[in-house]
C-alpha cells in the first residue's frame, strides 16, 4: 500500500479535507495521511477538526463524525521517509517551515520530494473558496496516481 502525505500548518483543516477526500475515493493501493508541519502554531484551533472542514465532507456524501475525528498530528521526519507522495498545500506558506523545522530532511530530499500547492489558509481565503479548490486538486492528483 503507498502513502500519499498531505501536509497544512495546524493539521485542522486543509490537510484534512484532502486526506478525507482522498480516501473517500483512492486509487488502487493508496491511501492518504495528513499533519502539520507547525501544529504549535494552531493554539487557537477548536476540537479536533475545523467544522466547515467535517461540513464539507458530509455535503460531499462523505460520512464524517466530527465529535469522533482524531485531533492534529504532528509531521515527523519518519513520516516525511514513509510517504511515498508528498503534497503540502501551501508553498509560500509550508516551504518555509519544512525548511526550517526540517531543515536535515529538506536539504537532502530531492527537488521533486514535495507537490506543493496553492491554498490559501482561511485567514486569506473562506472554506467557500478554498475547500473547492482542494478537491480539484485532489481529484487531479487521485487521476495522476491511477
Amino acid at each position: 500500500m503507498k502513502t500519499v502525505l498531505f501536509l497544512c500548518t495546524g493539521n485542522y483543516y486543509r490537510s484534512r479535507f484532502a486526506e478525507e477526500l482522498f480516501n473517500a475515493f483512492p486509487p488502487e493501493n493508496w491511501r492518504a495521511i495528513s499533519r502539520g508541519v507547525a501544529v504549535d502554531l494552531g493554539a487557537g484551533n477548536i476540537g479536533p477538526i475545523a467544522r466547515s472542514t467535517a461540513q464539507a465532507l458530509r455535503e460531499r456524501g462523505i460520512a464524517f463524525d466530527r465529535d469522533k475525528a482524531r485531533h492534529p498530528l504532528q509531521v515527523s521526519v519518519a513520516d516525511l521517509d514513509a510517504a511515498d507522495h508528498i503534497v503540502a498545500l501551501k508553498l509560500a506558506e509550508h516551504m518555509p517551515l519544512i525548511r526550517a523545522r526540517f531543515a536535515a530532511w529538506a536539504e537532502a530530499a530531492p527537488p521533486d520530494r514535495i507537490e506543493y500547492w496553492r491554498i490559501h489558509d482561511i485567514d486569506f481565503a473562506p472554506p467557500e473558496t478554498a475547500l473547492p479548490q482542494i478537491e480539484a486538486h485532489v481529484r487531479d492528483l487521485i487521476g495522476r496516481l491511477r
